[in-house]
This record gives structure tokens, C-alpha cells and sequence, in this order.
């Protein structure tokens, strides 16, 4: 179906709107209590039902203690400077409890099955850049390849395995809310059950801030992990990807994985899969920021009522900054394994930059491979994400530039 106009990046759905208020009403009349963002309150609604043995599970005392630091910051961070509305609370709520919740569930699986976060894999292949960079383009492209893999979103939503495999379905469920509140979703980022997507998912389930700075405003908590050693988040994606290796058959198979926080956290991730190759996206930085201020004003604006575009846009001309500072300062034109691959040059003739990247790693570009990539170029080509560019011109984003 397709996205009604869009008629500023604040634009909130009807949807929304009722939502909300629904909400607040419920609280309003007592007949549902507001559940407050506190640590204590969120763990023992998270934990329900698990054994305290499965959080510490095979995870170090280090790694406890910085899921519990994270938690407690982020929770303040939330009630102190978020300003969230009714739905933006609820939805912070959901989030966090879902993160305890699966956290607990991985924690008891390793417990009963060590073997599967130790499991060997493939060394994966990384895609790297900043959001809005094609990033999404480039990385399905290559998990395209019959010899590659990559993760499903409902694997990434939910990392934890179970027979039967229910979570197609709930992605799917979730995936239509969504789209109801956010109606605008899929001309941002085109999203299926069970299409490959980026492992924010596991990335949000050990609290990296990936997927919360896109939604609130928490500046505290944003600025205390950009001076983090993030070598706990990284340790638990590292199980959770070879639990998802394991059990989805694949673990011989190169994983591509991608998500745009990896250019913060390069190190970590470096030292986890020491033998991956890289493949970097390059686009015009203030395009870049134009998408990205389109994006993360689509995902505030219904969940506070005090987003501003001038803020988000001060703020993620920063992040932006940060995040390619520290992916030159890991990933220079000389370092091994690495490919560069520019975002026009990518849209203008993407068969001519997939065929040079393998020729950089030594690899050859199969019929079988190429026939795959074709055939998701096609999948891309029929999605609503085309309107994007359009609605960021028709909003005089870049008019804004000068002004930022």
C-alpha cells in the first residue's frame, strides 16, 4: 500500500495521534497505571519468568555490569531529557523490557548449549558507512550471492532460535504496527519479515544506543557511550551471531553484516572477527545529512512533542563528524581487505562496482551470484524508498544547510 503525502519531516500519522491519546487517557482514568522508566521496574518485568543464573549465563562480570550501567543511564536519560509523549513512553517501555526479556532468553540458551555462542563461522564480510551512504543497497547486494549470508530482519528483531520458528510471523505483526504508526516507514527504509537487514536488532538487545538516538532525544546517555569501551556489546553480537550461524545452517557461508554504528566502534568489532574483509560507502556528506535528519525527525516526531529540526539537524551533523573520524582513523585506503565504493558510482552502474570490489578481494563474481543480485536490484526498484529523495527536496532540507 502505498505512504499517504508526507508533508513535513515532523509529519505525524493519524494513527499516531490516537495512539497517543489513547494512552494518556488510560493513564488518565486509572485504568492502567504509567509504567515508569525505572531500572528496578523494567528488570523485574523483563526478567519475569527466567532464573537469575540467566543473565550471567557465560557472560563476564564485566559484561553484567555494563548491561546494568547501560540500562540505569539510559532510563534516566530518558526521564530527564527525552521529553517523551504517551507513545513515545510506551514504546520506550516495550523496547527496554524486550531488551531484558531477550537477554535473559540468549543467557539461557547459552547456559544449556555453550557451544552454539563458540560456534566457528565464516570470516564475515562488513559493509560500513554511515547511514543514508547505500549502505542497505550495497550489503543486500552481496548477501545476495548464493555463496554468502545474511540476517534476516525477524532474526535480527528476535535473536533467539526456537522450533517452531514463530518469528517471521511476529516480524511480520510487528512490521504492520509499525507501518500504521509510521506510514512513511518504507520510503525510508524498505523493510521485510524475513528480507536481509542490518543487525541493529542485536546491536539495541546489549543497549548499544544504535537504534535509541534515532528515536529520542538522550544526549547524555549518547555522549557517556561515545566515550565507552563497547567491548561488552560486541562480545555478546559475536555469540549472537554465531548462535544465528548455527542454527540457521549458514556458518560456513561469509556472513555480510551492517549496521551504520560499526564506524564508532571499528576496534570492537575489528577484534572480534580479525580476518573479516570491508567494504566502505562514500557519499556527499550533506546529502548524507539530509537523509539522516529526514529519518530521525520521522521517528521523534510521533513519540515526543518537542522534536525540533533545527536540534536533530546541530546533532547529527556531529554524529556524522564523529563517525567518519573514527572510521578513517581504523579503515585508511591502504588497509588490507578493505574496498571502497562510492554512492553514485553505485547507482549509476552497480554491476561495474560489485565486479571491481570482488576483483579487489580476489574473488569471483559467479553467474549464479551475479543472476542473484539482479534479481534483488529488482526487489529494490519496486520498493516505495524512491520517494525519499523527492520528499527531502520538496522539504528545502538542503535550503536548511547554512543555516545548521
Amino acid at each position: 500500500m502505498a505512504a499517504p503525502p508526507r508533508p513535513h519531516p515532523l509529519a505525524r500519522a493519524k494513527a499516531a495521534q490516537w495512539a497517543d491519546r489513547a494512552v494518556q487517557a488510560l493513564w488518565d482514568k486509572g485504568v492502567t497505571p504509567k509504567p515508569p522508566l525505572d531500572p528496578d521496574y523494567l528488570w523485574q518485568i523483563g526478567s519475569r519468568g527466567f532464573d537469575t543464573e540467566d543473565e550471567r549465563s557465560i557472560r563476564s562480570d564485566a559484561e553484567v555490569d555494563d548491561f546494568r550501567e547501560r540500562l540505569d543511564r539510559l532510563c534516566a536519560s530518558l526521564r530527564d531529557e527525552a521529553r517523551l509523549n504517551a507513545l513515545g513512553h510506551t514504546m520506550a517501555y516495550g523496547q527496554l523490557t524486550s531488551a531484558i526479556r531477550k537477554r535473559h532468553a540468549l543467557g539461557r540458551l547459552w547456559r544449556d548449549e555453550p557451544g552454539l555462542a563458540r560456534a566457528d563461522i565464516a570470516p564475515p564480510i562488513i559493509v560500513i558507512g554511515q547511514m543514508r551512504a547505500g549502505t542497505t543497497r550495497l550489503h543486500r547486494l552481496l548477501a545476495a550471492d548464493p555463496r554468502h549470508a545474511g540476517t534476516r530482519f525477524c532474526n535480527s528483531h528476535d535473536p533467539v532460535p526456537a522450533t517452531p520458528d514463530l518469528r517471521p510471523l511476529k516480524a511480520r505483526a510487528a512490521l504492520i504496527l509499525a507501518r500504521r504508526i509510521n506510514p512513511w516507514l518504507e520510503t525510508i527504509h524498505p523493510f521485510g519479515a524475513t528480507r536481509i537487514d542490518e543487525e541493529i536488532g542485536w546491536l539495541a538487545g546489549a543497549l548499544s544506543p544504535a537504534t535509541f538516538e534515532t528515536q529520542w532525544r538522550i544526549p547524555s546517555f549518547t555522549a557517556w557511550n561515545e566515550a565507552r569501551d563497547a567491548r561488552p556489546i560486541y562480545a555478546e553480537f559475536s555469540r549472537i551471531l554465531r548462535t544465528d550461524a548455527s542454527t540457521m545452517g549458514n556458518a560456513h557461508r561469509p556472513r555480510v553484516l551492517k549496521c551504520p554504528q560499526f564506524s564508532e566502534d571499528l576496534p570492537n568489532l575489528r577484534a572480534q572477527f580479525p580476518n573479516a574483509r570491508f567494504v566502505v560507502t562514500h557519499r556527499d556528506h550533506e546529502d548524507v545529512l539530509d537523509s539522516s535528519v529526514s529519518l530521525v525527525s520521522s521517528q521523534m516526531a510521533f513519540q515526543s512533542d518537542h522534536a525540533d529540526l533545527s536540534a536533530i539537524r546541530t546533532e547529527w551533523r556531529r554524529k556524522l563528524v564523529l563517525r567518519d573520524e573514527r572510521l578513517q582513523a581504523q579503515l585508511t585506503p591502504e588497509t588490507d581487505g578493505v574496498v571502497h565504493v562510492d554512492f553514485d558510482a553505485l547507482g549509476h552502474d552497480w554491476q561495474a562496482e560489485i565486479a571491481r570490489t570482488y576483483a579487489e578481494w580476489g574473488i569471483e563474481l559467479s553467474r549464479e551470484a551475479l543472476l542473484a543480485m539482479v534479481r534483488e536490484q529488482h526487489i529494490a526498484a519496486a520498493g516505495h524508498h524512491h520517494r525519499h529523495r523527492t520528499d527531502i527536496t520538496r522539504f528545502g532540507l538542503s535550503q536548511n544547510r547554512a543555516k545548521a
